[in-house]
């Protein structure tokens, strides 16, 4: 990293960051209206607006009334136009630079999103928020470092010659993050080229290697999702006596690490024998526990900066075990089509991480989604929205506080009124900006007949369920469900991962209660189809090998998934997937009887009691 100007003024730079957010949030509506005429008249040329006959005009009525709400599939014989070497303004007047992949987990598809060159500006302005938020909770985090676990996946080319990747790989491929300027915010324990190593197991050692070597100057650890921090302290914790190893010779093994860039940059760290802190890791890491490994080993952390809203909130056990409570924090929502928010609080509780929205990011538009009129109480969205459904959709300035909404965006890289999947429920304001919990992704569901299941509903039963488990000293580590329709009737099964602490042995009884709590927990819809209809099965968990959900996570990153980008998908229907789990069951629990269910709305049942 460069050193410090003479005159860097860092509180004037976290000043000017922090008026920015003010001044934005103050006047968001008329930032809306001149970021979306801006972006209709730097393409009022291109073919799809051209398509759609809204021949040059830039107001937001003409806009709504010409444009349809689409998904990627209303755009993605365009989309392959482009990859496959259209060079046309199709949907941006500026060249499409790359395609941003979206995580493989996310909708099940991996989807390419266009971007231009401009947008990683923009998104790296984003980037440039959070600290300054950040500095006005945690003070003097620039005296110290960050061991951020970062990774790369390998790159593919269209057929066009167009370059296709996560947005994360993009961003630390880029001069931004490669040559970027000093920043004592930006200071890592990772060099860049540990983080830029296409190996990620050599990666990952030589990563946390470096974090060790430097353990008492980082404040703060993190990763993207809770679910890969995790994973590198489940590495950690298979490889610490070989990287005592390193430490105490002074020396990266060779077969272990053989990129030479890494060795080079590592050795620069690594550069001397230092038997006193082998000694050190090892004492830590010897112990019988590992609760709190992250404070023994890290002393001064201030906080672990990951992602644990939506399904990643499963993991929040586990890192209060490992980091003995330290805050977890959620700094930012973004996604492949586009960069959207920062957390003004980010030392709020995970439940209550609320994103403000930038309105000088993208066009916002909300979809409104009622889940308490859905006999199943879930999100339900229609695929294609016809007229009325269209006209529904409101400003970032019209939202209603508690309201839930599917957020639809227009981007400068050629995205015009494009479906996120995201659902978001409106937490609060900053000035006249609105603020939004993140609630799921929509249309994830488990299905086996008129039952819909999504994973909102999935996780909550989970919540119940484990509960069972807690006086034997257990808890799922991770899980995932099936719709397995291989059975007459049909039947969900639930995959999971157990760690277990207690002495005494889990009585068959006990997964078989949290069989029942599941189906106690879910929808009516379901509990009817189990009861009534008999279209239903009795629900299974089946309990898998410890270390299957990381075999998982290796079969998708094998297929091209991103190791950053990764989630441990919530619902599995891929037979190669269902398979590994399978192979891998130790033992299986049926609900022992059906759940509770009464014919009519709960509503109308409560009223008439």
């Amino acid at each position: 990293m460069p050193e410090a100007p003479k005159e860097y003024d860092l509180a004037g730079q976290n000043k000017r960051v922090l008026d920015f957010i003010e001044e934005v949030t103050s006047h968001p509506d008329e930032v809306q209206r001149d970021l979306l005429g801006e972006i209709l008249s730097r393409n009022a040329g291109v073919e799809y607006l051209r398509r759609h006959g809204l021949e040059g005009r830039t107001d937001r009525e003409t806009f709504k009334k010409l444009l349809p709400v689409i998904t990627y599939e209303d755009i993605q014989q365009d989309i392959h136009r482009i990859a496959n070497g259209d060079t046309s303004p199709i949907l941006t007047s500026k060249p499409v630079t790359e395609f941003l992949t979206s995580s493989g987990t996310s909708g099940g598809e991996r989807k390419l999103m266009p971007t231009i060159e401009e947008e990683l500006g923009r998104r790296c302005l984003l980037y440039s928020l959070l600290m300054p938020i950040m500095s006005q909770f945690v003070p003097d985090l620039e005296k110290g470092k960050g061991m951020y676990l970062m990774f790369i996946k390998s790159e593919s080319w269209t057929p066009g010659g167009i370059v296709a990747r996560p947005v994360l790989t993009s961003y630390y491929k880029s001069p931004y993050f490669k040559d970027r300027p000093y920043d004592p915010y930006t200071n890592y324990t990772s060099p860049n080229e540990t983080v830029l190593c296409p190996d990620s197991y050599q990666s990952m050692y030589s990563q946390l290697l470096c974090g060790l070597c430097q353990h008492k100057e980082v404040m703060r650890v993190g990763a993207v999702f809770a679910s890969g921090f995790i994973r590198a302290i489940r590495f950690l914790e298979k490889h610490w006596l070989l990287i005592c190893n390193d430490i105490r010779s002074g020396t990266l093994n060779p077969k272990i690490v053989s990129d030479q860039s890494v060795r080079d940059a590592v050795g620069k760290i690594l550069n001397k024998p230092n038997p006193y802190l082998a000694d050190f890791i090892e004492g830590e890491c010897c112990k019988s526990s590992w609760q709190g490994i992250i404070v023994r080993l890290w002393p001064n952390t201030k906080y672990v900066d990951v992602i644990v809203t939506g399904t990643m909130s499963q993991y929040i056990p586990t890192l209060d075990y490992y980091s003995n409570g330290l805050p977890l924090v959620c700094t930012m929502y973004a996604s492949s089509e586009c960069y959207f928010g920062v957390n003004l609080n980010p030392l709020c509780k995970p439940s209550e991480v609320s994103y403000t929205l930038i309105p000088s990011m993208c066009y916002y538009e909300f979809l409104p989604v009622n889940r308490s009129d859905e006999v199943t109480g879930s999100v339900h969205v229609p695929k294609a929205l016809n007229e009325k459904e269209q006209q529904e959709l409101v400003e970032l300035v019209d939202v209603k506080l508690g309201q839930e909404y599917e957020l639809v965006v227009t981007t400068f890289a050629g995205l015009y009124r494009y479906r996120v999947g995201d659902v978001l429920r409106v937490s609060g304001f900053k000035n006249k900006a609105p603020q939004f919990n993140f609630i799921c992704r929509k249309n994830v569901v488990l299905s086996i007949d008129s039952d819909k299941t999504d994973e909102v509903e999935l996780q909550n039963a989970m919540k119940n369920a484990v509960t069972h488990l807690l006086p034997f000293d257990a808890a799922v580590v991770e899980y995932t469900s099936y719709a397995d329709t291989t059975t007459i009737p049909g039947h969900y099964v639930l995959y999971w991962e157990l760690t277990l602490n207690g002495a005494t042995p889990i009585p068959p009884c006990v997964y078989e209660d949290c069989c029942l709590t599941i189906e106690e927990s879910l929808n009516s819809v379901y509990r009817q189809g189990r009861v009534s209809d008999k279209s239903i099965g009795p629900l299974e968990i089946r309990i898998v090998e410890q270390g299957t959900f990381d075999k998982l996570m290796d079969y998708a990153i094998s297929l091209g998934a991103s190791i950053n980008q990764y989630k441990a998908p919530r619902c599995v229907k891929f037979p190669p997937v269902v398979e590994l789990l399978n192979s891998r069951v130790v033992e299986r629990f049926f609900s022992p009887k059906c759940p509770k269910w009464v014919p009519g709305h709960k509503q109308w049942n409560n009223s008439q009691n």
